[in-house]
């Protein structure tokens, strides 16, 4: 659960957002968004050398990415990028994994991942960045990966920002609790059952949850 000082400034920071395939939001002006540009991205610092030194002994995922434990909150990560106007996105417009609007602000911003690698609710930065990223979403693609996709409201800023692999430290975790709450009704979906599969795998005590 988010500590009262993350939850006050993730609830301060949900207006304004950016959602260009929602026309109900509010939208900031584009010489306010910080990292509209290819420049802002392109200055993002690669992962310190001694964090990949530490990464390369560790166990890899299918995209030879480390895998980290839970108590490793510096991480180098692969990161893709994607935006709600995407084919596989578009039906569910706006609207994240929990229900509630994707985020891009210049305090808080959405992303998505394996939620058995980063439950729903984890909160972290990129190095050199000055924005919190929050886990509100999951992707198919993602499952079984340590992979983090990060929402854009544009498809140029999401093809600005592309792969990279960048550095990140993790502020707070999010919930497993929360996570299998919301995956249990979903099972009918393969990428939702794999992710509840392997959140009972670290968490037997879950099953209780998954099972409701």
């Amino acid at each position: 659960m988010l500590s009262l000082k993350f939850s006050v400034i993730l609830s301060l920071a949900v207006l304004p957002f950016i959602v260009s395939c929602s026309s109900g939001i509010n939208t900031l002006a584009k010489n306010d968004i910080r990292g509209v540009s290819s420049a802002d991205f392109n200055s993002v610092p690669t992962p310190s050398q001694t964090l990949l030194a530490a990464a390369s002994a560790k166990p890899k995922d299918k995209h030879k990415m480390p895998v980290y434990s839970y108590s490793e909150r510096q991480r180098v990560v692969r990161t893709t990028a994607y935006t709600c106007s995407e084919s596989d996105h578009i039906k569910y417009g706006s609207k994240n994994a929990t229900g509630t609007n994707l985020r891009y602000s210049n305090k808080v911003r959405s992303a998505a991942a394996d939620w058995s690698f980063y439950p729903v609710g984890t909160v972290f930065r990129v190095k050199g960045m000055p924005q919190l990223y929050v886990i509100d979403d999951y992707g198919s693609a993602l499952t079984g990966t340590g992979t983090i996709d990060m929402y854009q409201p544009s498809r140029v800023m999401m093809n600005q920002w592309g792969r990279r692999n960048v550095e990140i430290s993790v502020v707070q975790w999010g919930s497993f609790e929360r996570s299998a709450e919301i995956l249990k009704d979903r099972v009918k979906y393969p990428h939702c059952r794999q992710m509840l599969t392997n959140i009972t795998r670290q968490r037997p005590d879950l099953n209780r949850v998954a099972m409701q």
